[in-house]
């Protein structure tokens, strides 16, 4: 049809390739696709083909598509990068090494700090100093470059990470080691500190370029396949990637810095939360991901979503973890999904996760020969799962499979199946909850002063229990929510975060240097934009300025709305930053407020969609209701509850818990007293009994 146009995003998780597709006639009118399929490591480009023809899609007929996928993090954690070498400043080569005091296993005298992605032999040095207020103090001598580089290829090493002290304020010297590695070895890959951050912390830069080189041939060659695999079968345009900050990037500057989508996939269904909560009304939103492997939460607070810089990777109560500084949504991550195994430890207590049954073989009820119980076994078993419509209908439930598991957990634990069963899902609920307070509570928020938005596969099963436990007064689940993080790409604009760090006293004085700064930054970006085709004058700014008391070691962020800045502003800007920092901290201080440096958003539209409300036909929720069964709610008991086809659901339609509401991709579990309606969207509103 002529006038037809067609957008589509895909998300790898580490369970399942998630899509979702609008399609939207010359007359407006917008038809919705969803499609799930198995995600296929190693392959992970091919799990994407997969769902595209699974949603009977041409992509030739494809007009935009974005894209979101944990081949980053995976390579990270999974130790599946390259061999890497280390460029640095003279004197500087074990930066890496000394890490950071510290220790968050403080009493193990025994404690070893990570080690290094680079070995002590690949970290290399060369003459030259760069002031930290940019100077050049020495010249910078690249006559042993050429010897080092041959070093480097005898050792088999494939990517170069180049990172010298003070970059952040004068990248001369890393822009001339740059250009020289390409120079002289063109077919490795090379990333330099400055490309990825501006911010200082040598460390922390150091391991961010480290780490970035480390990933970076196994992204480029990942890309390269979607890419290709796309051309293949028709699509004639660039796909956009999904990036941690909330935003999509053109592919080939992804395949530069290919860091920036570490945490792509929870990073695009955060922001799907925040632009769902404008959409119907609600700018305070504690946004809860669970998945097949891992559950995810954020909170955000007047329809903003925290980007932050102070990102690490495996860091737990036993290790301090590595730093990865760019700009990532700010999350709370445990391994507890829909696919966490059940175990039982040598003190006869029992866990959920972090273990996960993937995939493959998945969950014992799967049928695929998993023999461990998992947090979807257990709402099987329970009746919260419809045994007849296991995975939407595609899936036969094997449900002794399912029992012979849970009965085992059981067996350790002194009880039957139904109290191990509910046994599971406590727990599984409980981790969770700590994962909501973590960004709520201890941020110094109250939780009952915002709306729980949950999605992905498990959200809906597990939302209004951890709602109640929180005090929070309403549930939003959305349409398509087992999608979710792939609809919220399609709400996303082409987007990237610039970090300086420049020291400044809020003074009479100071106003026009940091709106110099700020000046500078944006006319950087508007250039960075304009080369790559994007229309300037369809760039808009987001400003935030990083404080501290003076001295103090780390920053808060502020909003900074309100135009220019100027020396009458500076007193404003300080109060915001005095509220700020009490409400994180608890308290303030009477001290001199410092700038350390500014966080500019420059966003710009490259497709994102826009809702439009469905017209409702008058039917009721009777229309959609499929029949009664018993429910096991864990802490309220057995109930019958009212099942309903969530295809059928309807704007203005309302009903009562206890019910169940199925959807191909998930399951809603409604408990006793609580109230639903679905709004104009299609999203399922659950009060809560007061």
């Amino acid at each position: 049809m002529a006038g037809k146009t067609i957008r589509v995003a895909t998300d790898v998780g580490g369970t399942f390739t998630d899509l979702v597709a609008f399609e939207t006639d010359e007359a407006g009118g917008t038809r919705i696709i969803t499609a799930k399929s198995d995600t296929t490591p190693p392959n992970f480009e091919q799990g994407v083909l997969n769902v595209l023809e699974k949603a009977g899609l041409d992509p030739a007929s494809v007009d935009f598509l974005a894209h979101g996928t944990t081949v980053v993090i995976n390579a990270l954690t999974e130790r599946k990068g390259v061999k890497v070498g280390l460029i640095t400043t003279e004197g500087f080569r074990d930066t890496l090494e000394i890490a950071r005091g510290n220790r968050p296993d403080f009493f193990n005298l025994h404690y070893e700090k990570p080690k290094p992605f680079v070995p002590r032999y690949l970290r290399r040095e060369l003459p030259g100093r760069i002031s930290y207020r940019g100077e050049e103090l020495r010249p910078l001598d690249l006559s042993a470059l050429p010897a080092i580089l041959e070093d480097f290829r005898a050792d088999g090493v494939q990517a170069v990470a180049i990172s010298f002290l003070h970059s952040y304020a004068n990248p001369a010297h890393e822009q001339a080691v740059l250009a020289e590695v390409k120079r002289l070895w063109p077919e490795s890959a090379a990333v330099a500190s400055h490309q990825i951050t501006r911010e200082w912390r040598e460390y922390e830069r150091t391991n961010t370029a480290v780490l970035s080189a480390y990933v970076q041939p196994i992204a480029e060659r990942y890309l390269s396949r979607l890419a290709g695999g796309l051309r293949e079968k028709g699509f004639a345009r660039n796909p956009y990637i999904m990036q941690s900050n909330c935003g999509v990037e053109s592919l080939d500057v992804v395949r530069e810095i290919p860091i920036t989508m570490v945490e792509s996939g929870p990073a695009s269904g955060f922001w799907g939360a925040a632009e769902l909560g404008k959409l119907i009304g609600e700018p305070n939103v504690l946004a809860l991901d669970i998945g097949g492997t891992t559950a995810k939460c954020s909170l955000i607070e007047g329809g903003q979503v925290k980007i932050m810089t102070d990102y690490w990777i495996e860091r737990d109560r036993t290790t301090a973890g590595y730093p990865i500084m760019v700009p990532v949504v700010d999350l709370v991550e445990i391994g507890n999904g829909g696919g966490s195994i059940a175990w039982v430890d040598d003190f006869g207590k029992l866990h959920v996760g972090p273990q996960s049954a993937g995939a493959v073989p998945g969950p014992a009820a799967y049928g695929r020969g998993g023999t461990n119980a998992t947090t979807t076994d257990a709402n099987l078993w329970l009746g919260r799962i419809n045994r007849d419509y296991f995975c939407g209908g595609e899936v036969v439930a094997n449900m002794d499979a399912a029992e012979k598991a849970i009965r085992a957990v059981g067996e350790k634990l002194g009880i039957d199946a139904d109290e191990a069963a509910r046994g599971i899902i406590r727990i599984a609920n409980n981790n969770m909850v700590n994962a909501l307070k973590l960004v709520s509570l201890n941020r110094g928020h109250d939780p009952r002063d915002f709306t729980l938005v949950a999605f992905g596969g498990g959200g809906a099963m597990h939302a209004v229990a951890l709602a109640q436990e929180l005090g929070v007064k309403k549930v939003v689940v959305p349409a398509a929510a087992s999608v979710f993080s792939a609809w919220g790409m399609m709400m996303s604009d082409l987007r990237r975060d610039y970090f300086v760090t420049r020291l400044a006293d809020l003074k009479p004085g100071e106003a026009a240097g940091i709106e110099a700064l700020f000046a500078e930054t944006e006319g950087r970006a508007r250039e960075q934009f304009k080369s790559e085709g994007v229309d300037t004058a369809k760039v808009t700014f987001l400003r935030y300025g990083k404080f501290r008391y003076q001295n103090q070691e780390h920053t808060t962020e502020v909003l900074l709305d309100g135009g220019a800045i100027t020396d009458d502003r500076l007193a404003a800007i300080e109060k915001a930053f005095h509220e700020t920092y009490e409400r994180e901290y608890t308290y303030r201080l009477d001290a001199p407020v410092e700038m350390v440096g500014i966080h500019l958003v420059a966003a710009a539209e490259v497709g994102k969609l826009t809702m439009a409300k469905r017209q409702p036909t008058g039917a009721t929720a009777d229309t959609a209701l499929k029949g009664r069964r018993d429910v096991d709610y864990a802490l309220e008991g057995i109930h019958q509850a009212a099942i309903y086809d969530g295809t059928k659901l309807e704007p203005g339609m309302s009903f009562a818990g206890p019910a169940i509401v199925e959807d191909p991709g998930t399951t809603v579990v409604i408990h006793p007293g609580n109230r639903v309606e679905i709004d104009g969207y299609g999203n399922i509103h659950i009060r809560l009994a007061a």
